[in-house]
């Protein structure tokens, strides 16, 4: 798990886009794979896309075309930008480690919420 602010949501159309920023910190950021977790009211929290430390990436199949993850390891930052965004989009999201075990984190930050008008 590790300690990052989201920023960049907001409210869009839909087929709009947007760019959401994980500013990450610890010296370890850039050795950890890295997700994009999104939960809508009343649903479970799932995962969006994640990215490993090499910069390999996977994605949902709901956002598959659509969304792209990508790292500056620099900046300790990773990125979501969201293309061709439909209601359904709508949730907050939120970045954190990935593992495994995500299901089981037990610290999440703020996330930043996304809404999605059709």
């Amino acid at each position: 798990q590790v300690q990052a602010v989201e920023s960049g949501g907001g409210l869009v159309q839909a087929g709009g886009s947007l760019r959401l920023s994980c500013a990450a910190s610890g010296s370890t950021f850039r050795f950890n794979s890295i997700g994009w977790y999104r939960q809508a009211p009343g649903k479970q929290r799932e995962l969006v896309a994640r990215i490993s430390s090499g910069g390999t990436t996977n994605y949902a199949d709901s956002v598959n075309g659509r969304f792209t993850i990508s790292r500056d390891n620099g900046k300790n930052t990773v990125y979501l930008q969201m293309n061709s965004l439909k209601p359904e989009d709508t949730a907050v999201y939120f970045c954190n480690t990935f593992s495994s075990g995500w299901r089981s984190y037990d610290y999440w930050g703020q996330g930043t919420q996304v809404t999605v008008s059709s």
